[in-house]
């Protein structure tokens, strides 16, 4: 099965469409180092940098599946106030460079990832209205990247949409919950005593919190609202596109490497990253994980 990925980022959708047996024949994004990025991980994929509002579907290779991940800052939840603010107008609207590409090629299967709250947008059942008009079955699906496999709690909307007569509900494997424990190296990265000058006062106390709860050994997140921590016996809290989560071992504390943010998205691990921690976690945290991308496309292969 030949594969293209739209707004393809470092790669997560490609490498999870790759476990699944796909050939990724073609991936854009509108930023060159994840371009690069993901060329150094496929480089037998066509490579495009571009706005895909403005893309020639005529250049792409023919497919049979169409992956997507269009911009999610403007649905998340996560930026509080400024979530659906009119500036994002232009964030969302990628989400139409889906129904672009499919009414040119008119691809058998598309999956389209995002957040959940995606389905909440104004111009989602126009949206939908318009996958739907080409021809397409819609099922979303929303998944928690711990059930398949990966050591982290990531819940994420799968759009699966199929030339069928009916939608399609896909199951999935059950697979075991994989703590954060299975990627921390308590011997390596760059450690910094906990009590030193000019330590948050909120930092030091959601430290304090949770040596009350988990002991001497845990996660601490810098912001969100995980104020008493988390064990290292649990899958670890979201990645984002910057440095959250802290290592807390006794009396010393670290950021998480950006090669433990790799493991946490279930990404091999000779996968290559720039080569700057700020830019590989930012590229890590906007990723799909592949081993969830690779659940749902075999899930949608037995099915279809």
């Amino acid at each position: 099965m030949n594969a293209i990925d739209l707004f393809a980022g470092a790669g997560g959708f490609s490498t999870g469409a790759q476990m699944a047996g796909c050939n990724v024949v073609w991936a854009a994004n509108h930023w060159q180092q994840a371009v690069d990025t993901h060329a150094a991980n496929h480089p037998d994929a066509q490579h495009v940098c571009q706005d895909l509002h403005q893309a020639n579907w005529e250049n792409v290779p023919a497919h049979d599946l169409l992956l997507a991940s269009p911009c999610c800052q403007g649905h998340s939840k996560a930026r509080g106030k400024l979530s659906g603010n009119p500036q994002h107008d232009a964030s969302r609207s990628t989400a139409w460079a889906v129904v672009s590409a499919a009414e040119y090629h008119r691809p058998q299967f598309a999956v389209i990832e995002n957040v959940p709250e995606f389905v909440q947008w104004s111009l989602y059942p126009a949206w939908r209205m318009a996958m739907e008009a080409l021809g397409y079955c819609v099922a979303p699906h929303i998944i928690d990247a711990a059930d398949h496999g990966v050591p982290q709690h990531r819940e994420r909307l799968f759009i699966v949409a199929t030339r069928s007569k009916h939608p399609l509900m896909l199951q999935f494997p059950l697979r075991d919950r994989v703590p954060a424990s299975s990627f921390i190296d308590f011997d390596a990265g760059k450690w910094q005593p906990i009590e030193k000058a000019g330590r948050a006062e909120n930092t030091l106390a959601r430290i304090a919190e949770g040596r009350r709860i988990h002991g001497h050994r845990f996660i601490s997140s810098y912001y969100g609202n995980e104020r008493g921590g988390r064990s290292l016996n649990r899958p670890v809290g979201t990645v984002t596109t910057r440095d959250r989560h802290a290592i807390i071992d006794g009396d010393r504390m670290r950021m998480f490497s950006a090669q433990e943010c790799r493991a946490a998205m279930g990404f091999p691990t000779d996968y290559q990253l720039p080569a700057q921690h700020r830019l590989a976690v930012h590229m890590l945290g906007n990723a799909v994980c592949p081993p969830v991308a690779r659940d749902v496309i075999n899930a949608l292969k037995e099915a279809a």
